[in-house]
């Protein structure tokens, strides 16, 4: 019910001619607000990848950081290792 008064009332109205000066301004201002939107859309995806790249970096070192640990504890076993057959030998 409400909606069919709804479609009645938009149905009965008619559409408002602008003069071609408004046209024209507002199709300017519409196009000077989509350029803006590009821009700002640009330099926020240019953060994003900045973003990514510092967070690829970090991952990176970390995993640099631990491979390096995990080195230094394997070569430490094979010294224990080579300590422990020498002794028993």
């Amino acid at each position: 019910m409400k909606r069919d008064v709804l479609v009645a009332s938009l149905v009965k109205q008619k559409p408002v001619k602008k003069p071609v000066v408004d046209r024209e301004k507002d199709a300017m201002w519409r196009l000077e607000h989509l350029e803006n939107q590009m821009a700002k859309l640009s330099e926020l995806v240019r953060e994003h990848a900045e973003d990514v790249d510092r967070l690829v970096r970090i991952v990176a070192e970390d995993r640099d950081v631990i491979r390096r640990q995990l080195l230094r504890k394997h070569q430490e076993q094979v010294r224990v290792r080579k300590h422990l057959r020498a002794s028993n030998a």
